[in-house]
């Protein structure tokens, strides 16, 4: 491809909260900046959050800011549905593979939604943590960034059906495309790949893959979310019923030499934030959370005040060893320590939440890991790993971090 300055421009690989913010401060510092990101839209995790610290801001707050310091900089050129597959080459002198999966919708999409209406066929939700199920023809989520419809290969039938084809009067819809393939020549590079929960089913104990009213924390968020499954209402997954009783377990894997053995940072003042978001949408519901330590900093220790003065919130210094489900009911027999009472506890919950950790997400490239996974500070010169993609942190400090590194890529 070409470039409009004589300076290579600087790869972003990851087009979340981190991503994009070290991509629009290098540009708005002058130079060009190219943004690579797997999956068809930008904003990560955080654009399917309910809220987040520190002002527990819904993600439209931040997100819709950045997305359009993006649509009016120039110097920003972006691709969705895109992976990176080989780096090599030396500081101010990179060469990049960048492959685009095959865009069936192109971008004379208008996201008009009569694709949907005819579309006969379904698929699993992936952004609602398949609570719920798109057309095979589908809005990713309501703040898509490229704002254009996507087309799940798996599910859709193409030409064999071609319904959509048949009413999209602007002919965004082309099943004839096919995957693209490229080499970027960057100055340097900035790796921004960011973070997924740790994988629930390994705790065997816990339950998760027993009753679908045992979620992860993240999950819990789109539950919450005024888009989520319950469109705003907080109802557990197996008969969307308004939950009376739930049990949040700190540490669901983490700190643990069997699954991670480090703390993940956010997820004691992420469980805090749900008990008070719960009490806002079901006043009255009995919250429980069992801990390690509460590890909260900085404003979040606001939460742990209002969670300890809150008469429907309990918290217990303990482990839980097991979660059942009650095949009778779909309720939840929660098994656990209090240490200080120095007694078992055994109750019945309507919801359990796990708060699983953070794990890096990992990358087919030959880059420097640290012994939990995440990327190490000792790359190759005019590589910089930022954010979740180095060590957990919440969304004020990822975004400090990719500001900071901006600085460094220009250098």
């Amino acid at each position: 491809m070409e470039y409009k300055s004589s300076i290579k421009p600087t790869l972003i690989i990851g087009g979340g909260i981190s991503g994009i913010t070290a991509a629009v401060e290098l540009a708005e510092a002058g130079r060009e900046v190219i943004l690579v990101e797997q999956k068809p839209y930008l904003g990560g995790n955080v654009v399917k959050m309910n809220n987040y610290f520190p002002k527990l801001c819904p993600p439209g707050c931040g997100l819709e800011i950045n997305f359009r310091r993006i649509r009016q900089n120039p110097r920003i050129t972006y691709f969705p549905s895109s992976t990176i597959s080989d780096i090599s080459g030396s500081k101010g002198n990179f060469s990049v593979s960048m492959v685009t999966s095959a865009l069936y919708v192109n971008d004379l999409c208008t996201a008009c939604g009569k694709c949907t209406e005819v579309c006969p066929e379904e698929r699993p939700d992936e952004f609602n943590y398949n609570f719920t199920k798109t057309k095979a023809i589908y809005l990713p989520h309501e703040m898509t960034f490229p704002m254009k419809f996507h087309i799940d290969d798996q599910y859709c039938k193409k030409e064999a059906c071609n319904k959509c084809v048949e009413v999209c009067t602007n002919n965004a819809i082309d099943f004839a495309a096919q995957a693209e393939s490229q080499v970027l020549e960057v100055s340097s590079i900035v790796i921004a790949t960011g973070w997924r929960n740790y994988d629930a089913r390994k705790l065997a104990n816990l339950g998760y893959s027993s009753s679908e009213n045992i979620v992860t924390n993240v999950e819990f968020e789109r539950l919450l979310a005024a888009a989520g499954s319950g469109n705003g209402k907080l109802k557990r997954p197996s008969d969307e019923k308004e939950p009376k009783e739930i049990v949040f377990v700190q540490c669901a894997g983490s700190r643990d030499e069997n699954h991670l053995p480090y703390c993940s940072a956010v997820c004691c003042s992420a469980s805090l934030k749900h008990a008070l978001t719960v009490q806002e949408k079901i006043p009255g519901c009995k919250v429980t959370i069992y801990y390690i330590d509460l590890r909260v900093t900085g404003r979040n220790e606001d939460f742990l005040k209002k969670v300890e003065e809150n008469p429907n919130i309990t918290l217990i210094k303990g482990k839980v060893g097991n979660v059942e489900k009650n095949s009778e009911t779909e309720n939840l027999i929660v098994e656990a320590e209090n240490i200080l009472e120095g007694k078992k506890i055994k109750h019945t919950a309507d919801l359990v939440v796990l708060a699983t950790g953070i794990v890096s997400n990992e990358l087919p490239l030959n880059l420097l890991t640290t012994q939990d996974g995440f990327l190490s500070d000792d790359q190759q010169e005019g590589i910089h790993a930022i954010s979740c993609s180095k060590k957990p942190m919440d969304v004020s400090s990822s975004v400090k971090e990719a500001t900071a590194v901006a600085l460094k890529a220009i250098q």
